[in-house]
C-alpha cells in the first residue's frame, strides 16, 4: 500500500498536482440528509433575489464606509416584499473585512435589520470567481456605457487566488463573519464560493489564471473546513453552475460540491425543459433540497413565467439575478461585452425594477406576486 501511495505521489507531482487538487470527498461536519430535509420542511419556499443595491457597481462599492447606503437599501428590499421575496443572495468581499473587519460587521448588521423589518432572509456569499480578477478598494471606476456587468469583482483577486501559500490569509474573513452570524436566525444559509473556477472568457479571459480551476478548487476545500469548524446553525453551499448537462459527469470540482453542500444549489440560464429536466436529474440522484441561485436570461428563454412556478411546484428555492436596474447595468445582455449598445434594450436580461421603483414588466411582478401568494 505504501508503495501505491508514493506512485500517486509522484505521478500527481509530475502533473504539478497535490493531494487537495482531487479531494472530492465528504468532509467532517456534513449535515445528514434527515437534518437538512427537516430544515428546509420548516422553510418558506425561498424566493428571492441576487441583490446589489442600484448605487453599487459591485459589492465592494455597496459595502464601502464611504457608500454603504441604508436609506436606500430599505427602500428596494420593500420593493422586494411587496411582491412576496422573502430571501436575498447577497455578496460580501473579502477585500472589506481586510480593511475594516469591525465596520464591516456593523454593516452586515444594520443590513440584517433591514431585512428582518421586511421579514427578508438573505444568504451570504464569501467568494466569487466571477467577472474582473484585479479588485480593489476605494473609489471604483464608473460603468462602462451600456455593458453588462463592467465593474463586478471577483473575490478573492487573482492574485491571492493565484497563490496556495497565501489563501490561509482568508480564514479570519470566512470564520471571523460566520462566528458572529452563526446563531443568527436573520441569516438563511452560507453560499461559499460562487462560481469557483470560472474563466470568464468572454469578459476577463485574457485576464484569468491558467491554472484557475485548481487553485479554486483548493480555495473551496479550505472554505468548507474553515466553515466546518464554525459549525453554523445555518446550511452550507456552494453551487455548480451548468445548465442541465453540463453536471451530468460533473468535473472533481463539482464532485466536490455536490459531496460536501447541505443543500444543492445550482444555475440554470435556460429555457423551460433544460431547467425541468435538471431539476428532475438532480432530485432523482440526491436526497437533499435544492435551490436555484441564479436564473433569469430573458433573451434566452428564461424568464419569469414558467421558470419560477416549475421551481414552485418542485418546491426548488428560486434566485433571479438581479432586482433592481442600477450601476451594474444587468439589463443589458452578456452580449454587451462584444456587441455595441447605445440605449435601453428592449428586452431586459436580468432585474426586475426601474430605478424609480416601478416594475420593468408589470405582468411579470403580477405572476410572481400570484407565485409567493
Amino acid at each position: 500500500m505504501k508503495r501505491v501511495l508514493l506512485f500517486l505521489s509522484s505521478l500527481m507531482a509530475a502533473f504539478g498536482l497535490n493531494a487537495e487538487d482531487l479531494r472530492v470527498d465528504t468532509l467532517h461536519g456534513r449535515w445528514s440528509e434527515k437534518r437538512i430535509n427537516d430544515w428546509y420542511a420548516d422553510q418558506p419556499w425561498p424566493v428571492g433575489a441576487n441583490y446589489l443595491p442600484r448605487y453599487a457597481i459591485n459589492q465592494i462599492e455597496m459595502w464601502q464606509a464611504e457608500t454603504f447606503d441604508a436609506q436606500l437599501i430599505e427602500q428596494e428590499l420593500e420593493w422586494a416584499a411587496a411582491i412576496g421575496m422573502n430571501t436575498m443572495r447577497v455578496f460580501l468581499h473579502d477585500l472589506i473585512w481586510q480593511q475594516d473587519p469591525d465596520g464591516f460587521i456593523d454593516r452586515i448588521e444594520a443590513f440584517l435589520k433591514i431585512a428582518q423589518r421586511k421579514r427578508i432572509r438573505p444568504m451570504l456569499v464569501f467568494f466569487d470567481g466571477v467577472w474582473d480578477p484585479h479588485p480593489f478598494l476605494g473609489l471604483q471606476r464608473p460603468p462602462r456605457p451600456h455593458v453588462h456587468n463592467s465593474g463586478w469583482v471577483q473575490s478573492p483577486g487573482r492574485i491571492l487566488l493565484g497563490d496556495p501559500a497565501r489563501h490561509d490569509e482568508l480564514r479570519n474573513y470566512v470564520k471571523g463573519i460566520m462566528h458572529y452570524f452563526a446563531n443568527d436566525r436573520r441569516v438563511l444559509a452560507w453560499d461559499l464560493f460562487n462560481e469557483p473556477g470560472n474563466l470568464n472568457q468572454s469578459a476577463y479571459g485574457g485576464l484569468e489564471l491558467a491554472d484557475k480551476v485548481e487553485r479554486s478548487h483548493q480555495l473551496l476545500i479550505k472554505a468548507f473546513e474553515w466553515a466546518r469548524e464554525v459549525n453554523p446553525r445555518q446550511p452550507i453551499t456552494a453551487g455548480i453552475w451548468r445548465d442541465h448537462g453540463g453536471w451530468a459527469e460533473p468535473s472533481p470540482l463539482f464532485q466536490f460540491m455536490l459531496a460536501n453542500a447541505d443543500f444543492l444549489s445550482f444555475h440554470n440560464y435556460s429555457g423551460e425543459k433544460n431547467l425541468t429536466a435538471q431539476i428532475e436529474e438532480m432530485k432523482a440522484a440526491h436526497n437533499r433540497p435544492l435551490m436555484c441561485t441564479e436564473y433569469l436570461a430573458r433573451g434566452n428563454e428564461s424568464t419569469f413565467d414558467p421558470h419560477l412556478g416549475i421551481m414552485k411546484r418542485h418546491r426548488v428555492g428560486a434566485y433571479n439575478w438581479g432586482l433592481v436596474d442600477g450601476k451594474s447595468q444587468t439589463k443589458y445582455p452578456w452580449a454587451s461585452w462584444r456587441e455595441v449598445f447605445t440605449a435601453e434594450p428592449e428586452l431586459w436580461h436580468h432585474d426586475i425594477f426601474r430605478a424609480d421603483g416601478t416594475p420593468y414588466r408589470q405582468d411579470e411582478v403580477d405572476y410572481i406576486r400570484q407565485q409567493t401568494r
